[in-house]
């Protein structure tokens, strides 16, 4: 009975609480099955019946406990030291028939739940130390008898009695731990998968709010009795099932086999979801699956090929070549060089399986493409296929056996899925083909190229119509404001519409070759920033044309407040072009080829140009404002219009300072703010006209602009920040209040090792009334994004010893430049280990390597007869928040900064100093 056997088998012994997406009832997967393998009605009753004669399998549940977060703290210093019990309880250890066996009437257990299921039953985690979220990542497998229920509580967890509860290990006079919170499932009400955070439940009302767990489980056969299950590996044995209702499925459709798009019934979904599970066939195989009967049956029937690039990306995506056997790497490369085979072998046959006359013959042929080129490029084909194949003079070979003539969707296509993304938005609709000689090459490549000449012409279109419509905006401008809450005029939104356009203009072209593409970007922001420069000069004539025909003194003035409004819109407008231009995207597309300051610089210097420009533009108005306001009634002094400047500077630095303070998580939004902050100096000082220098450098401004350049650092700038200054402050540091430890340190340039001795550690303090119990020293390598291959490096302990002797030698293999980074530093952090709990911190102590001998290529400076000893007095890190730790804290987005964070933090709880 073989396939149809284990079909029925997967459906017979069908556990867990049915997906609302899945098919529940086995009458209609029997059904299902019956046609889809084509069985007759007798044979499908004598097949079913031999299936049940059948051993039953053994049921397993697989839980992995991967984190809990939130939990109670139970020590004095506000945290835990949480694991995890799990176990399973049968009925007959539950109360049946009492009233309490209602949920609401039932009362927190008072017992230790440890001990409700016999030791050898029980699983349990490993104790992670001082913190409310601790990360276990922990499968285990539990047996399952089908008529017991399932305990899963967090603490100590017995069995899946429940994943039990979640407890404290620590060391207490009556020798329990505490009890943190558990949790009840129960099996009826497990789907075969589950993946879920939990609520703890608490045993008392005293605490009902105790963190949450979560947990991952899923129901397997241990041991299954069918045929197949001996004696052919679970994912070949799960493609020959999703091969078999694939085949039936595409026969079955209604509107014929190329329209089919891959995806299942709910009823051959529901079987293979059953089938993977019970088999514990991991996501990976089960991919790998359904890529080698998806790739098959391309061959033979016809259908959408696009459907298996979910299966390419797949692969791609969890490529791990150690996790299959050899039999199923010759398996997987066989299917590899089999589909690339067939592919060329349709291109060769173009004319007659993409005829031009079929409306679908574009897509079908640039989804086997994409298919094509996609497999090319995987790891898996890269790694299992010996010899790589150059696909591109594959296909022009295929297609120069039929075709003097190129269609232009195979060369669209390649270029714009090859190296480079084409430019598709100027791409010609009518163009066809592209006629190419018999013995020439075929120009799949460089698709773009074709446009080349024309680009500038259609740049300087594009700068003289906005520069109309721009002159045009100022004509019919009345210079009133748009609104009552409005401040700028009509002239300012379609100059501002012009710019979008601009913008959209230059994220549909995407030109693929960087140092071309810069160059457009440059050009493209000059053209903005002239449109801006022309557009002050044309406002201000229009409002000295607008006042002119008015004696009303106050409109004229009027006009002039709206003036300036709209060229400090038109600043903003500026200011936005490096996020909307993205040129940070345009730096990774260029590295290697133009340094990223040189884009920057380039940018950014025109830009600081024009608004320059503007500030000189915005100081004449001012100055002919501050004209109209004399010459009315009130006679307002130059005195009088500082005190304004200085009010007006206020509010502008207040209005930074909030903004500074939105707690943003990217560096690049205080950068933008540093830069306008800049501007609007230059503005108010208007070179000696505005505010004077002294006045603009306030209190507030200083902080500000000082917040500003620390916050748009980088994390890793700030992380070599910090360590900096801890390096100042070892060699500012004079006491050796927690003891010292003494190193050599050199670096052999010839072999790039850094080579660091270890002699002793002196005066260290007992750090209970038992003295010292083991001190050792931990050597790593700071900041760890610089040495992300350097692991952390420990001496031996030494028991009962304040003043151990070392003399332990470590060698790390690091490039001299990595050592002359700022910050870089060797972190010696001396312990006092404890077997029950957390090691204590005896202190640490920060060494350059800037300055290391041997770093600069001195072999002779290297000779550790002639390096000498250097004693490092130990620190303890400051019970206060660091202000760079509290920035890095602050980064919630940044996985590295709060790692960094979390680490430190760490080590100050380790600490005993109070103070």
């Amino acid at each position: 009975m073989s396939s149809r056997g284990e079909v029925l088998y997967t459906i017979l012994h069908r556990k867990g609480k049915p997906e609302p997406a899945f098919v529940a009832d086995a009458d209609e997967l029997y059904e299902y099955v019956q046609k889809a393998f084509s069985m007759d009605p007798e044979e499908h009753h004598v097949i079913l019946q031999r299936v049940r004669e059948l051993e039953k399998p053994i049921f397993c549940l697989k839980v992995t406990v991967k984190q809990a977060k939130g939990i109670l703290g139970k020590d004095v210093s506000g945290f835990s030291d949480p694991y995890c019990l799990l176990g399973i309880e049968s009925k007959r250890q539950e109360p049946s028939s009492d009233s309490s066996s209602h949920p609401e009437n039932k009362k927190p257990l008072k017992a230790v739940v440890k001990d409700m299921i016999p030791e050898d039953q029980t699983h349990r985690t490993q104790v992670i130390n001082q913190t409310l979220n601790p990360v276990w990542n922990e499968t285990f497998i539990l047996d399952l008898d089908m008529e017991e229920s399932v305990r899963h509580k967090l603490g100590e967890l017995t069995d899946l009695h429940g994943l039990k509860r979640m407890f404290k290990e620590a060391r207490k006079d009556k020798g329990q731990d505490d009890f943190l919170g558990n949790l009840v499932l129960r099996l009826q009400d497990l789907h075969c998968r589950n993946d879920h955070w939990y609520n703890l439940e608490p045993r008392t009302e005293t605490h009902p709010d105790r963190g949450q767990c979560h947990l991952q489980s899923l129901m397997t056969h241990k041991k299954r009795a069918t045929s197949l299950s001996k004696t052919q590996p679970s994912y070949t044995v799960h493609r020959h099932l999703l091969q078999q209702m694939v085949l039936y499925e595409i026969l079955q459709h209604q509107a014929g086999s190329t329209s089919w798009d891959g995806e299942l019934s709910k009823h051959a979904t529901t079987i293979l979801y059953l089938h993977a599970a019970q088999k514990d066939l991991s996501d990976f195989h089960q991919v790998m699956a359904q890529w080698l009967a998806y790739s098959k049956l391309y061959q033979t029937l016809e259908f959408n090929c696009s459907c298996l690039l979910h299966q390419i990306t797949s692969i791609e995506y969890q490529w791990i070549q150690e996790r299959l056997r050899p039999e199923q790497k010759a398996e997987l490369a066989e299917s590899f060089q089999s589909l690339l085979a067939y592919g060329i072998s349709l291109l060769q046959k173009y004319r007659s399986v993409f005829p031009l006359s079929s409306p679908t013959s574009t897509h079908r042929l640039q989804s086997l493409l994409r298919v094509l080129l996609q497999m090319c490029k995987m790891k898996a084909f890269q790694e299992l296929c010996t010899l790589t194949p150059n696909l591109q003079q594959m296909v022009m070979e295929a297609l120069k056996v039929q075709y003097h003539l190129l269609p232009q969707p195979i060369g669209q296509w390649f270029s714009t899925h090859g190296p480079r993304a084409a430019c598709s938005p100027i791409s010609t609709q009518n163009q066809s083909c592209v006629c190419i000689p018999r013995d020439g090459p075929l120009a799949l490549t460089d698709f773009h190229q074709w446009f080349k000449e024309a680009i500038p012409k259609w740049l300087q279109k594009t700068y003289m119509i906005a520069l109309e419509r721009t002159q045009r905006a100022i004509q019919v401008d009345q210079l009133m404001p748009l609104g009552e809450l409005t401040k700028h005029s009509t002239s300012t939104v379609d100059l501002s519409t012009c710019y979008a356009q601009i913008v959209k203009t230059w994220q549909q072209l995407d030109w693929p070759d960087p140092e071309e593409a810069f160059m457009i970007m440059v050009k493209f922001v000059e053209d903005m920033c002239k449109i801006a420069l022309t557009y002050c000069k044309l406002i201000k004539t229009r409002a000295e044309e607008l006042s002119s025909k008015q004696r009303d003194e106050g409109d004229a003035a009027n006009r002039l407040c709206i003036v300036v409004n709209n060229v400090e819109q038109l600043r903003l407008l500026i200011l936005k072009l490096p996020a909307q231009l993205d040129w940070g995207l345009l730096e990774q597309r260029m590295e290697g080829i133009i340094e990223p300051e040189q884009i920057e610089h380039t940018l950014h210097n025109q830009l600081q140009s024009t608004i320059t420009c503007l500030d000189h533009e915005i100081r004449d108005v001012v100055q002919n404002l501050a004209k109209k306001m004399e010459a009315g009634p009130e006679k307002l002094l130059p005195q009088n219009f500082n005190c304004l400047l200085e009010l007006l500077w206020n509010h502008v630095l207040n209005e930074l300072t909030a903004a500074a303070n939105q707690q943003q998580n990217s560096s690049r939004y205080y950068k933008r703010l540093k830069f306008a902050l800049q501007s609007l100096e230059l503005s108010f000082h208007a070179e000696g006209c505005g505010l004077p220098t002294d006045a603009l450098h306030m209190p507030a401004f200083m902080d500000l602009e000082e917040g500003l350049k620390l916050r748009s650092t980088t994390s890793r700038k700030l992380i070599q920040k910090y360590f900096s200054e801890r390096i100042r402050e070892q060699l500012e540091i004079r006491s050796e209040k927690y003891g010292a430890v003494t190193i050599k340190a050199l670096y052999r340039p010839s072999e790039q090792k850094l080579r660091v001795e270890v002699l002793n550690a002196v005066n260290l303090i007992p750090l209970d009334s038992n003295g010292p119990r083991a001190p050792f020293v931990q050597r790593t390598l700071e900041p760890r994004h610089e040495f992300p291959e350097v692991v952390a490096r420990n001496t031996q302990c030494w028991k009962n010893e304040l003043h151990p002797l070392f003399d332990e030698a470590f060698e790390f293999l690091v490039p001299p430049e990595k050592c002359q980074q700022a910050g870089a530093c060797l972190l010696l952090t001396v312990f006092d280990y404890d077997k029950v709990g957390a090691n204590d911190l005896e202190g640490e102590a920060f060494f350059p390597l800037c300055n290391v001998p041997g770093l600069t290529g001195d072999e002779e400076a290297a000779d550790p007869a002639r390096v000498s000893q250097t004693r490092l007095p130990l620190m303890h890190p400051k019970p206060t928040g660091d202000p760079l730790l509290k920035l890095l804290e602050s980064r919630k987005g940044d996985k590295e900064a709060q790692a960094f964070v979390k680490l430190r933090k760490q080590r100050a709880k380790q600490s005993k100093e109070s103070a």
